[in-house]
């Protein structure tokens, strides 16, 4: 039977006391906070998203077993304590006693219930639980060869969960605050169905709940009163502007009119820091922004032509005369800012870039192209970000390998464009990767054939899953991560990804705003944000 708390509980306010922003004195709780957020969510399911412009959101209105602090690093959300069992399989973790916005009971039924609704082969709209396939049966359900029932998340009873794994996960705190990993509302995703993400019913857990969505237009949350920390948020209210015409958030920022914007516009740095001075925050990320090609279809079915066309990407010239924000060229997918881990790279890395171009030249011929068969294809770009500003850069580096390569680009709306990758209907395009966690095997877990989605190329490797289900039993760190290095190298060598360059953040934040700490997800709560007085 379901316990129900007063709608104004406050049994966990102590231990959620961290989540909440501190209140300095002059500090006003009943403010608006206006961020925007780049692009329009496709739901706001946490199961049934992706994308940080999403995650910019739900992770305002949910809280999971773990969260994470103002640097992005992992600590206790829900979970209040817990034991790892001593081959390091299961986790037992006992459960804070806290409240949905509706004032009913959050229990360990409802995280069981949202795990074995992660893992359900018959919910097509999930495309992003393989991140959670450490979890014991979770790729077996997903795959429909087990039932969601045999899913490793178990409730002992009201307050205590217990979670088993396939291997060791010492890094689980970092995928448990993900937002595959957030607690639904069981009594209300089972009595609304799809409709429980409307404003009249959705109900949360975080610090914020959703009391508005013009789809396109905006999306606006209040404080959720049976957060435990919700008397010291500083923000009653929060904007969400899903708009990705960077130049006029500047523009509203100006104004006066928005407090935060996950980007400023390409190329203008100078100009922004100008326009608004103390506003750009410039830091690494742990993000790969990349071309993918599918490799299960012409031409790019051929390692040669995938090889050809990432030798003639510049990304010298892209990262420091294009887009001129800091933006590091990559050789490796792996970004370098992952802890404990030394990127693979891709071995023609130091060569001159006429010998890059005259290697592609050759290894197209040798595919069979030229001037009596032409290589042409349509490249896809996001309608986002700075994409928009490589595309065209792209086709002419295409271009600079012979006249007979002939590439078009189009633009797409970029929630879009992820729908056609998960897909795989499309032949090459451009797009990203931000890091759930700091571990290599993020990564690099998107090019094993099993992924499924999120393996937007297709890339079908049988030695390369061997050697990450290798790196996975692997319990000694240093043996890991030479493991994922090796499987990094082999996956580089045959081209299944095309890095062009590291990401750092571009946020602009108004320097009146307190509580946004530089990290290297790029994430910030909302509840850790204040306006000085």
């Amino acid at each position: 039977m379901r316990l129900k708390f007063p709608l104004l509980a406050s049994v966990f306010a102590a231990a959620l006391a961290l989540t909440a922003c501190g209140g300095d004195a002059g500090q006003t709780t009943s403010e608006r906070f206006t961020r925007g957020i780049g692009a329009q969510p496709k739901s706001l399911d946490p199961q049934k998203v992706e994308g940080t412009w999403a995650n910019d959101v739900i992770g305002d209105m949910f809280i999971g077993l773990f969260t994470e602090d103002a640097k992005a690093i992992p600590v206790p959300g829900v979970a209040e304590s817990w034991t790892v069992s001593e081959d390091g399989l299961t986790w037992t973790i006992k459960l804070k006693q806290t409240a949905w916005s509706d004032g009913e009971a959050l229990t360990a039924d409802d995280f069981v219930f949202s795990f074995q609704r992660l893992f359900d082969p018959n919910e097509a709209e999930i495309a992003y639980a393989s991140i959670q396939y450490g979890i014991k049966n979770g790729r077996a359900a997903k795959e429909g060869q087990v039932p969601k029932e045999q899913v490793g998340v178990r409730a002992i009873d009201d307050y205590t969960l217990e979670i088993q794994l396939e291997y060791p996960m010492p890094h689980l705190p970092g995928l448990l605050k993900h937002y595959t990993a957030f607690p639904l509302p069981r009594h209300a995703v089972e009595k609304f169905g799809d409709k429980w993400t409307t404003p009249e019913n959705y109900v949360v857990n975080g610090p914020y709940k959703l009391a508005e969505m013009r789809q396109n237009d905006f999306i606006r949350a209040v404080k959720n009163e049976t957060f435990a920390g919700a008397g010291d948020l500083c923000f009653s209210e929060v904007i969400y502007l899903p708009v990705n015409d960077h130049d006029a958030m500047v523009r509203r920022a100006m104004a006066g009119e928005i407090d935060m914007n996950n980007s400023f516009p390409s190329g203008q740095l100078e100009v922004t820091q100008k326009n608004l001075p103390g506003w750009p925050r410039i830091s690494p990320m742990m993000a790969t922004t990349y071309v993918v090609t599918n490799t299960q279809k012409e031409p790019f079915n051929d390692a040669r032509v995938r090889k050809a066309i990432a030798l003639a990407m510049d990304r010298e010239h892209i990262t420091q005369n294009v887009l001129k924000g800091g933006q590091i060229p990559a050789y490796s997918f792996v970004p370098g800012a992952i802890a404990n881990y030394t990127p693979a790279e891709f071995e023609w890395k130091s060569l001159p870039r006429a010998e890059r171009l005259a290697q592609a030249k050759a290894l197209l011929e040798e595919a069979g192209y030229g001037p009596s068969k032409p290589l042409s294809f349509e490249y896809l770009y996001r309608s986002t970000g700075d994409n928009p500003r490589m595309a065209p850069v792209l086709q002419q580096n295409f271009k600079e390998i012979a006249p007979w390569v002939q590439a078009e680009i189009r633009r797409v709306e970029t929630q879009a464009l992820y729908d056609m990758l998960k897909a795989k209907n499309f032949l090459i395009s451009d797009t990203g990767w931000v890091a759930d966690y700091n571990d290599a095997y993020n990564f690099l877990y998107l090019l094993d054939s099993r992924t499924g989605p999120m393996n937007y190329g297709n890339y079908v490797n049988p030695a390369y899953d061997a050697i990450l289900d290798q790196a996975t039993k692997e319990v000694d760190g240093a043996k890991r991560a030479e493991l994922l290095k090796s499987a990094e190298a082999l996956m580089l060598s045959e081209t299944a990804v095309l890095p062009l360059l590291t990401r750092v953040t571009q946020d602009i934040v108004s320097p009146n705003i307190t509580g946004y700490e530089d990290n290297p997800e790029d994430v910030h709560r909302t509840r850790y944000m204040c306006r000085k007085s």
